[in-house]
């Protein structure tokens, strides 16, 4: 084997380069074959050493500086140019010798698209364009043939093609995919002068006359790419080549720049005046550090992969030297500064973008602009081109307020910003200082925004993403770009709470009524918009640290409150919705609210209709921002309901919420409802049910359940399942000979079927039948489809008959995503024998599997304890189990030790269901 290998250059952070002349010099020396098939063999052979010495001299040299990129995708680019110019090197001087050649035979390589850039990832696409001067003779034909095989021996991904220079010209004008690939070449070996003329050819016959329409083709692709990956710049799981805020964004950049000014650097803009120094330093910065994970996801894959999928993220941020700080874990650390540099491609692109547009657009017709009707700009600012800019630097910088009356303008006129205002904002942010804060007139504007123009969002969006709301709220600042590991939240939190707020302002115009007719009612009836849009404003504030968020938010409340202008008993409201901003929510989705005493506790937590009206659109807000798919009907109908009967009890007294009135309400109406049966049927139907029967379902769900028990057998299972749009859900009941463990089986039949139960209720009659309800969802979280419910019938009943054994069959199918492993979460089991008047509740707060529901209840009835309801909240990987259970005495579980024992149960069927997951996994 050769010495020839990569060599460290003497500056230090410089691209390590291969010696491609050494390396030409040793291949000659190596080839001894003298047919064909030998002289490639022995050239695969070679290159590929030489290869295998160097990529782990590339890596290595990269995890001395892993969050750098710059110096290793031109690693990765130069070694590539080494073997293709040793695979020419043996393609025209050993397989295809011609002497002398003539000029048809001139042949020259050049590297395009990203290679073209050299820029490389360790498994990026090899693209060639083969350039002849004519057509393609026989000779190039068998040289870029010989060169191809031995490029794919040597497991390179090549992109081809062979073209004239005629050809590039012709196809660059009809297709700009292609010509944005000829922007980019690279001459690496063969007929210097060729390629020479193509890039003149490329810039006096095409490139000169076409810069608008490129920059149009381009701004669109790019929409397009966003709208394919989901439109916003903070999703789970970016693209990190495609994404909104990914090194496309910046190529698109380049290739605008490249195109209309020439240039072969982006550094040459600064001289331009396109960027300024500071502008150009981001440009840089973002670049880097995307390409730095770019290539780190390449080397984790083992293959090109561009997705920053959860499991990859924890790779990633290990590999980058992030690491757990105090509330955080390291991957969310490294998120933030991902997303941050997000953030500033699309701030860089952004200014890049508009200063072109306005130097390619055509002005407005005369008549047009006439006629435009338009509210004037107040003083320093001025209409430019139908952008608000700023006529007097100096006046502008020496009043601060103008850093926030742009913004009014802004929303007042509906105009968008100019990027030289926006510059001039960005480079003087230092001069929101404490006294700016503090200035009455400040908070006037600010609260303004948010609540006379209609639309804060757009507000907020752009001051969070220029930097002017850190600025000025200088609490707000940690949370900017702040991601949280988990699948539940879909936006970073600084994006969750613009996304709430915008809520807020669409219920406002009338936009959600359908939707959210509660939400809706209560502000038509009126209350306090300040503290509402202060408290959704300042509500996720206090997260990313070690203390509960809440509260840490409500004292954060104290100091930014006062400052915006709320008086004292203002300021207490939003200290309030802040602490409790997840009261509701929780109450709503982890407790049965057919108990009397989950409304009572409420009530007295809330303690009067202000304070819930305002808690009602907040925890709305809130749980519609986490994601687009988080809302729906059976979270608005756990909502209404809680609403409902907190405001009844704050109206009429907490003891006017009791079950007598409630089972006596239930039964009125079943009788109702069943008013066809025979009085007899009727009233031992009446008499057969416990209180807690009647406060737990529907009118509906009685009927349907005294039917499936009207002469049912001892030994007889009878199944209805119904879809129920109310739950989002499938209603599942099930009416059946009582015995120990019965909600255990049915959990288990669900599970293995895929179902995921979102609510549950079990009871027991006075006559010693079981009556069951499960409301669940197929593995999409929706009802099933009318077509699959009679399998889903069938595989329920033979798993209740014992034809198919749960706890063996459910061992194959309890398994985690590979992309959802990394989620962690503490288990939590709490006992509370205060929250219902006749039920002791066990919640289990833990990470989330198939199997999970079915390994709890098996545990329960392990330990002598009957079930009678369950109530699961689901939060992505994480989900709240709570169950309300008695004794097999009916009483409940007071005991200490018996308390322990059961924790300890729970915990150890926990910890056994997920090894076995992990061991399917």
């Amino acid at each position: 084997m050769s010495d020839t290998k990569l060599i460290a250059p003497a500056d230090a952070g410089a691209p390590l380069l291969f010696d491609t002349p050494a390396l030409l010099t040793a291949l000659d020396a190596r080839l001894t074959a003298t047919d064909a098939k030998g002289l490639r063999a022995e050239t695969v052979k070679f290159l590929s050493e030489q290869r295998e010495m160097a990529l782990p001299q590339i890596v290595a040299d990269f995890e001395t500086h892993p969050r750098s990129a710059e110096a290793t995708v031109q690693a990765y680019a130069n070694m590539t140019d080494g073997l293709v110019c040793a695979v020419f090197h043996v393609a025209t001087t050993r397989l295809h010798p011609v002497q002398p050649r003539t000029a048809a035979e001139n042949i020259s390589v050049l590297a395009v698209g990203g290679y073209g850039r050299a820029e490389m990832a360790p498994f990026s696409d090899v693209d060639l364009l083969f350039l002849t001067p004519y057509k393609i003779t026989a000779w190039a034909e068998s040289v870029i043939e010989s060169m191809l095989y031995m490029l794919w021996d040597l497991k390179l991904k090549v992109g081809h093609s062979s073209r004239t220079v005629d050809d590039c010209l012709r196809l660059g004008r009809e297709d700009i995919t292609i010509r944005t690939a000829l922007l980019e070449n690279r001459p690496i070996c063969g007929d210097a002068p060729l390629a020479e003329k193509l890039d003149q050819t490329l810039r006096n016959d095409l490139f000169k006359s076409t810069g608008p329409e490129f920059i149009e083709a381009k701004l669109a692709e790019r929409a397009e790419r966003h709208r394919r990956q989901g439109g916003q710049r903070y999703v789970l799981e970016p693209n990190v080549k495609e994404g909104k805020g990914g090194l496309r964004d910046l190529q698109t950049l380049y290739w605008i720049a490249k195109y209309i000014h020439g240039v072969n650097d982006t550094a040459d803009l600064v001289g331009l005046g396109v960027f300024t120094v500071e502008e150009f330093r981001a440009f840089q910065q973002a670049e880097d550090f995307l390409w730095a994970v770019r290539c780190h996801l390449h080397l984790i894959a083992n293959r090109a992969s561009d997705q920053l999928s959860f499991d990859a993220q924890v790779e990633v941020a290990r590999r980058m030297g992030f690491s757990d700080m105090a509330g955080r874990r390291g991957v969310e650390v490294f998120m933030q500064h991902y997303f941050r540099h997000a953030t500033q491609v699309g701030e860089v692109t952004r200014i890049f973008l508009t200063v072109l547009e306005q130097q390619h657009a055509k002005p407005a017709p005369v008549l047009k602009r006439l006629f435009r009707r338009r509210r004037p700009l107040m003083a320093p600012f001025i209409d430019d081109i139908g952008r608000i800019n700023i006529s007097d630097r100096d006046a502008f910088l020496s009043d601060p307020l103008n850093f926030l009356r742009i913004f009014e303008e802004a929303l007042r006129t509906g105009m968008l910003i100019h990027p030289d205002a926006m510059r001039l904002i960005s480079a003087n942010l230092r001069r929101i200082d404490d006294k700016m804060r503090e200035d009455k007139e400040a908070a006037r504007i600010f609260l303004d925004l948010l609540l006379k123009h209609g639309n804060p969002e757009r507000a907020l969006r752009r001051m969070n993403e220029m930097g002017v709301l850190a600025a000025f709220i200088p609490e707000f600042e940690p949370i900017v770009a702040m991601m949280q590991f988990n699948m539940y939240h879909s936006y970073t939190v600084d994006e969750h709470t613009i996304q709430v707020i915008s809520t807020l302002a669409q219920i406002e115009r009338s936009e959600l009524t359908e939707d959210l007719p509660l939400s809706s009612h209560i502000l038509d009836e009126g209350v306090n918009r300040r503290v509402l849009y202060v408290a959704l404003l300042l509500h996720d504030i206090g997260k990313g640290r070690p203390e509960d968020h809440s509260i840490l938010g409500a004292k954060i409340s104290r100091k930014v409150a006062p400052r915006l202008g709320l008086n004292a008993e203002d300021c207490e409201t939003v200290e309030w919705l802040i602490r409790n901003h997840l009261l509701m929510s929780d109450v709503a989705q982890k407790r049965d609210l057919s108990d009397p005493r989950t409304i009572r506790e409420f009530a007295k937590q809330v303690k009067n209709r202000k304070r819930l009206d305002l808690l009602t659109v907040l925890t709305v807000c809130d749980i519609r921002g986490v994601g687009p798919n988080v809302w729906n009907n059976w979270k608005a109908s756990l909502l209404r309901r809680l609403h409902s009967e907190t405001a009844r009890a704050l109206e009429h007294g907490l003891e006017a919420v009791n079950r007598a009135q409630r089972s006596d309400a239930a039964k009125k109406a079943l009788r109702e409802a069943l008013a066809d049966w025979d009085a007899k049927d009727l009233r031992a139907e009446l008499a057969r049910h416990y209180d807690p029967y009647w406060q737990g379902l529907t009118t509906g769900t009685h009927a349907d359940l005294a039917k499936l028990l009207r002469g049912l057998g001892d030994d007889e299972i009878r199944i209805d399942l119904h879809p129920d749009p109310d739950h989002d859900a499938t209603r599942a009941s099930f009416a059946l000979g009582d015995h120990p463990g019965i909600f255990s089986r049915l959990a288990g039949a669900l599970a293995l079927v895929g179902a995921n139960v979102v609510d549950a209720r079990t009871y027991t009659s006075k006559d010693g039948y079981a009556t069951a309800v499960f409301w669940i969802q197929d593995a999409e979280g929706h009802p099933y489809e009318a077509s699959r419910l009679p399998r889903l019938r069938k595989m329920i009943e033979r798993t209740l008959k014992g034809e198919v054994v749960a706890r063996d069959a459910l061992k194959d199918r309890d398994k985690l995503k590979k992309r959802e492993r990394e989620f962690k979460f503490p288990t939590h089991v709490t006992i509370d024998n205060e929250g219902s008047d006749i039920y002791t509740i066990v919640e289990v707060d833990t990470r989330d599997r198939p199997g999970l529901l079915y390994d709890l209840t098996r545990a329960l009835a392990a330990s002598n304890i009957y079930i009678a309801s369950a109530v699961i909240a689901t939060y992505g990987a994480q989900v709240v189990d709570t169950f309300y259970v008695k004794d097999m005495f009916g009483l409940k579980l007071h005991s200490k030790s018996r308390q322990e024992a059961l924790e300890k149960r729970l915990r150890e069927a926990i910890t056994r269901g997920a090894e076995r997951a992990a061991e399917q996994s």
